[in-house]
């Protein structure tokens, strides 16, 4: 049994792609469709993912529990502290548009700032390119974060790319 709070040591690869999947498409409908409303389960989901992983969040405990056991891949783990670093700045960002939406009554910045989301979200999503991930292991790289934090992280950039993924390692449907 998992504790509620903190977050996985490892990170399921296919899950975070299907949720970057569902944050993408989230943050494209509230700024392109005006659904503003979105905002919120957003950060929501942001905000309980990295209190917590995929335990409260609704698209995490849908790709976790749902699609990716259905799914005939190979599955790939990364380590749990920059995928928590990378929700965080999801969090950050979904936040600011809210801010800027609800509160300054900026909704072409708020929409910018959704945008900004969306792009590292499909990024993540497609390609598998985690830019919260990169931006961790950059940390760790020029000492701002400690290497003994995540051991594997100052060798986040020697692991295989996900563009070079075998074809037998790309995700299909039971």
């Amino acid at each position: 049994m998992s504790k509620l709070l903190g977050f996985p040591e490892q990170v399921n690869e296919t899950s975070a792609r299907l949720v970057a999947g569902g944050v993408a498409a989230m943050a494209a409908t509230a700024a392109v469709a005006d659904q503003s409303w979105l905002m919120f389960p957003l950060a929501y989901g942001f905000a309980s993912r990295v209190a917590c992983g995929p335990q409260l969040s609704p698209l995490g405990l849908l790709a976790t529990r749902v699609v990716t056991p259905r799914l005939s891949v190979d599955h790939r783990f990364s380590p749990g502290p920059p995928k928590r670093f990378a929700q965080a700045i999801g969090l950050a960002v979904s936040l600011t548009a809210l801010v800027l939406h609800y509160l300054r009554r900026k909704p072409v910045q708020a929409k910018l700032a959704l945008g900004v989301l969306g792009v590292a979200a499909g990024l993540e999503a497609g390609l598998g390119l985690c830019m919260g991930c990169k931006l961790f292991a950059l940390g760790v790289k020029i000492g701002l974060v400690p290497a003994d934090l995540c051991e594997e992280c100052s060798n986040i950039w020697l692991r295989e790319s996900p563009l070079e993924v075998s074809p037998s390692k790309q995700l299909t449907f039971n």
